[in-house]
């Protein structure tokens, strides 16, 4: 048994043990650019007495807080739509999973042009220059000024982006539940409603575990959407890639990087057992 395991245990000894350790090596080396650096908690210092850093960590676990449950919500409803026996069923499944095929690049710099200022099809549609559509607003919407906006237009990329992962995971889930407990609910006179509550959701919490702790840790560590899409208000991500690119300050960098591996494995961690205890007593019961 234990040799059978020797290939899980090494890859993870060499691709992430060694990483980590790593990364905390260089996270212990502190001072100025350019200046010699030498061991020191400082970059920890640095990083917990920055009004910058609390703000990029407000604006992800808003992130996390809201994108982990729309990109459930959303995989759960289309995947909903399209278990059901229609025509063109494997059409309606091919465009769903259109999304995921285009580069998360391409499909944040398609959304920044629908929404740009002022001249994007968006604001075009709200100024009611197409004439089809009534006049909403008096000028147009500059969406990267707001914060809110900004990143309420990174989160819609990155839930249109994603939602076919999370629709193929529930698919699944769904297949698996045997339709000879939805026709006994049907005899016993239960409504749609009642089979989706006690049939469906019970069985289907593995199912959405995967896709709340798998989602929540993409959140956590997402850079494309922000960076595009919010520039002005960094998240953990961008914060990284300006410290180590921009600010030219690897180690600073790399303390940053482990601080959000700590939070993707606390978020890990409380998901598990929270779904656990749900699990229990919804599938068990």
């Amino acid at each position: 048994m234990w040799l059978m395991l020797f290939p899980a245990f090494f890859y993870l000894v060499t691709a992430f043990g060694l990483i980590l350790f790593e990364m905390v090596t260089i996270s212990l080396l502190y001072g100025p650019p350019g200046a010699e650096v030498y061991p020191s908690l400082g970059n920890y210092a640095e990083m917990l007495a920055s009004p910058e850093f609390w703000a990029a960590l407000r604006r992800t676990t808003v992130f996390v807080v809201i994108g982990t449950p729309l990109q459930l919500l959303v995989g759960l409803g289309l995947a909903l739509l399209v278990h059901r026996e229609f025509r063109l069923r494997g059409m309606v499944r091919a465009i769903f999973m259109l999304p995921i095929a285009i580069p998360s690049v391409v499909t944040a710099v398609i959304i920044s042009l629908l929404f740009s200022v002022p001249y994007g099809h968006v604001n075009d549609l709200l100024m009611g220059r197409l004439g089809w559509f009534p006049r909403l607003v008096s000028a147009p919407v500059n969406w990267y000024a707001s914060e809110p906006l900004a990143l309420g237009l990174a989160l819609l990329g990155k839930t249109w982006r994603d939602m076919p992962i999370s629709m193929l995971i529930l698919l699944a889930g769904l297949g698996s539940i045997s339709e000879e407990q939805y026709e006994a609910a049907r005899t016993m006179g239960a409504t749609s409603w009642q089979q989706f509550k006690y049939i469906t959701v019970p069985q289907l919490v593995p199912a959405m575990a995967s896709v709340l702790v798998l989602r929540s840790i993409e959140a956590w560590k997402e850079f494309i959407f922000p960076y595009i899409l919010a520039p002005s208000f960094p998240v953990l991500g961008t914060l990284i890639d300006h410290a180590y690119h921009v600010a030219k300050r690897p180690s600073y960098a790399a303390a940053l990087a482990l601080v959000l591996v700590v939070l993707i494995a606390v978020t890990t961690g409380v998901l598990n057992r929270i779904l656990r205890f749900l699990e229990t007593h919804l599938v068990k019961a």
